[in-house]
């Protein structure tokens, strides 16, 4: 059902935007991406949309919906083969990748990131989508890590007050709030929902284990008994899912934790840009933490825009003007503060941010210098398309009950088997 919805929704996207005609003007830009609720999101593409007019560039939205961009990608596939690209797009990880191995399709960016000095500003882990064959084809507007838990201060309150540091910890916080008569945790039926809360479940089981799994696809790893627990801790936290979950997107659950019908929600940090932008405050209103298991080290995402070389030569004037703006320090730090992320640029201080925004902070620099920043698997940083993919179908069965862990564990196997062969 979920594949059925999302293939009618890329159609109608795809259909409209192959037949609209749409007449662009000196100095302007076609802008695909799919940050697209009204509160957070909204104002964030807003500070890149403001700092073009400051400029004299005109923009032309085209907001695709579906978390995660996976309804965006399908239409600017389509979009391309037609000979009719927007003049820039955001892309996660490897789909980046995948666009820069088409050749011609994507424009250098080398003359505006020398000339800024981008290979000094950005993490070499998010470089790593950012470039090809040494060249730069994106610019990374955010940094988002994925494997958090924001928690609902009151419900913590009444459930002991103590934030869970252990998986154990976590289990009985979640027991608690159950029989307090809420929502334990809150949870969006969508398979990028449920293998983002998988991604933290790996990594819950230490970083070798992540790095096998996720990066190396290690057949013994992928059959083994970490496995079976990881798919072991997905169906516990299954039993705190309310019924009525299927479908639901992920900023109505925001809703739930940010009103205290739920208590918790595992999410990456575009979560708190909604918390925030409806009036709640960090550790007033609600906690961040890491995913049981997982401090000191980060799963991470990070938005980025690639510039198309097929588009009109007035739009190729202003791509390179469009690809300065994504870096400066003024849109670095308004998109951020408003979409919940923290900067791609590691040379701005945290003044200005939130709490939580500044221990992501000191989280990045701490991972980066430990070498335990790790792409995330659910965001397109971590292996192919279809690898990633391949991952979403077991697991969201395997949540929506139509897989037991064993039988889970088997078609995982059967599955990247299949696909490395």
């Amino acid at each position: 059902m979920i594949k059925i919805k999302r293939k009618i929704i890329c159609l109608i996207f795809t259909l409209y935007y192959l037949n609209a005609s749409v007449s662009y003007a000196e100095n302007s830009v076609e802008v695909m991406h799919w940050w697209t609720s009204v509160g957070a999101e909204a104002k964030a593409i807003g500070t890149l949309k403001s700092d073009l007019a400051e400029k004299g560039i005109g923009w032309f939205d085209m907001p695709i919906v579906g978390g995660g961009g996976g309804n965006s990608s399908e239409v600017l596939r389509a979009r391309v083969i037609a000979g009719n690209p927007p003049t820039s797009a955001a892309l996660l990880g490897n789909k980046i990748t995948e666009w820069a191995n088409r050749e011609g399709a994507l424009r250098n960016l080398n003359s505006v990131a020398e000339k800024e000095e981008w290979s000094r500003l950005i993490p070499r882990a998010v470089q790593k989508f950012s470039k090809h064959n040494g060249d730069w084809i994106a610019a990374p507007i955010d940094f988002h890590s994925t494997n958090w838990i924001w928690i609902n201060k009151e419900a913590l309150d009444a459930a002991g007050g103590k934030a869970p540091e252990t998986w154990d910890e976590l289990v009985n916080v979640l027991d608690k709030m159950k029989e307090n008569g809420i929502v334990p945790l809150g949870h969006g039926g969508e398979a990028w929902q449920e293998m983002t809360i998988f991604d933290s479940i790996v990594l819950g089981l230490g970083d070798d284990f992540y790095q096998s799994a996720f990066f190396d696809l290690d057949p013994l790893v992928l059959s083994g008994p970490k496995m079976l627990e990881a798919f072991d801790r997905m169906a516990k936290l299954r039993t705190y899912v309310d019924d009525n979950f299927s479908g639901r997107d992920w900023n109505i659950v925001v809703a739930m934790v940010a009103q205290g019908k739920a208590g918790m929600q595992i999410m990456g940090d575009w979560a708190k840009g909604e918390i925030l932008n409806v009036g709640k405050l960090p550790d007033r209103d609600f906690i961040c933490i890491r995913f049981p298991g997982t401090q000191g080290a980060i799963t991470f995402n990070s938005g980025q825009f690639v510039m198309f070389n097929d588009v009109a030569e007035e739009q190729k004037a202003v791509q390179l003007e469009m690809a300065s703006s994504i870096m400066s320090k003024k849109v670095q730090f308004g998109f951020n503060v408003y979409k919940g992320s923290i900067p791609a640029r590691v040379d701005l201080d945290s003044d200005g941010f939130d709490s939580c925004a500044k221990k992501a902070m000191e989280d990045l620099a701490q991972a980066d210098a430990s070498g335990r920043l790790y792409g995330s698997m659910a965001h397109g940083h971590a292996s192919t398309t279809e690898i990633q993919g391949a991952f979403y179908e077991v697991v969201t069965a395997h949540f929506n009950g139509e897989l037991t862990s064993q039988e889970a564990v088997n078609e995982l196997v059967q599955s990247i088997a299949n696909l490395t062969q």
